[in-house]
């Protein structure tokens, strides 16, 4: 028998310190903690904006550097006027026939490594966003940021040499494309072997 005028005791609801605190932080609230806080705290954050520009930051570097490079500055009269100097100082003199084939393999050299250069940092930066976004993991990862960044230098490289074709002294050739393309590719290759290779030591590590 329990005597008159006393109440039995209340059960612990499981949330009597976050209940303890409210009471301590507001001693005029007395109002039982909501089911958001007996939870806990969340643990999803959203990332920082800063952090995916950074993420970016080298593919729109490399972007910058294809539009510069497509300008008039860059034309074959241009590059021929300051690489001859400096050919000519290395490896002494040379007739204009071959100089001008000389710089022709020069320049389309450019093109592949230059794209090449880009397909990395498209890759660093796909590589980054589909990390944060866990769509895939590991191997799959790797490969699938090296198929977006070849796919995004392509375009890069289509749009160049169609924003040459309204220059006069640029040519516009699709066969440049084809080495863009081609760069962009080997360097993509070499990259996942180079990763490939190191894998093991960086698991054993």
């Amino acid at each position: 028998m329990v005597a008159s005028g006393l109440r039995e005791p209340i059960p612990d609801s499981g949330c009597e310190d976050l209940n303890r605190g409210n009471r301590r932080r507001h001693p005029a609230l007395r109002m039982p903690p909501s089911i958001i806080e007996c939870m806990g705290p969340f643990k999803f954050r959203p990332q920082p904006v800063l952090q995916r520009v950074l993420d970016w930051m080298p593919a729109a570097l490399s972007v910058l550097m294809i539009a510069l490079e497509s300008t008039a500055t860059f034309s074959a009269n241009n590059t021929s006027q300051w690489l001859y100097p400096l050919w000519v100082r290395l490896f002494g003199p040379i007739s204009p026939a071959h100089w001008a084939e000389v710089h022709h393999l020069i320049r389309k050299t450019g093109h592949f490594v230059g794209y090449g250069l880009v397909s990395v940092a498209f890759f660093y930066s796909w590589r980054q966003t589909l990390h944060r976004m866990a769509v895939v993991k590991h191997w799959t990862l790797w490969r699938r940021a090296s198929v977006l960044a070849v796919l995004c230098t392509l375009l890069i490289a289509s749009l160049d040499e169609y924003h040459q074709s309204f220059l006069p002294s640029r040519t516009s050739s699709p066969r440049d494309v084809l080495i863009d393309l081609c760069g962009a590719i080997a360097f993509q290759l070499v990259l996942l072997l180079i990763i490939q290779l190191f894998r093991p030591r960086l698991r054993a590590a």
